[in-house]
């Protein structure tokens, strides 16, 4: 895939506006009631850090980062601020956080996810761009200091010997979202933004 492991400036992207999309397909009946099903299985981040280029200082570093992904080409890494952890934004994360899987006693390879749960419903969200020297592994509720290993371009946490049948394997993380830039073209009017007009940059998230 063609990805650039960079992330996008974190001082404009504090400031962006944006969060998951989801895409339902709704039919009205001719009683009036609806049908509605799920097109999408997962949902799918875009943002606009448009809104966190507050100088040209901060244009011409939008535009570098826009060359060197060469538009839409490359997808590139994203601080969500308000999604990047595995626990809370506001809360220090903990080798507990999220759990992984169960051990089968075979198993030496699992990847970092995290489940965003609400009452009895639940999505799972695959984690594939983790910070690296952030992930904390568990056993049983017991932290481990060595015996893993993390690719941190896909997520994959692979174990030296492959955990117990039945242990309990969770984790904590700060991760970035992968995205790239959803247009070829920066629209720029540097009068208008003069005036204070916030221009339009848009990312998408890219599934991996």
């Amino acid at each position: 895939m063609n990805f650039h492991d960079i992330r996008f400036p974190t001082a404009i992207a504090f400031q962006s506006s944006g969060g998951p999309e989801r895409k339902t397909e709704i039919v009205t009946l001719g009683s009036g009631f609806e049908q509605r099903n799920a097109v999408w299985a997962n949902s799918r981040r875009r943002y606009d850090v448009g809104y966190g280029i507050k100088t040209l200082d901060d244009l011409h570093t939008v535009i570098a980062f826009f060359e060197a992904r060469m538009g839409r080409l490359y997808g590139f890494r994203f601080r969500d601020f308000a999604d990047c952890k595995s626990c809370p934004p506001g809360q220090t994360l903990s080798a507990t956080d999220q759990t992984l899987a169960t051990g089968d006693g075979v198993t030496t390879i699992f990847a970092l996810q995290k489940t965003y749960a609400s009452g009895a419903s639940g999505w799972v969200r695959r984690i594939a761009k983790p910070v690296s020297g952030t992930v904390r592994i568990a056993l049983d509720d017991v932290e481990q200091a060595s015996g893993f290993t993390l690719d941190d371009s896909t997520g994959l946490v692979t174990f030296a010997a492959p955990p117990a049948d039945g242990a309990a394997i969770t984790a904590g993380f700060e991760f970035d979202t992968p995205v790239r830039f959803d247009s070829d073209r920066l629209a720029i009017n540097l009068a208008n933004f003069a005036a204070g007009e916030i221009p339009s940059i848009p990312l998408v998230e890219v599934l991996l």
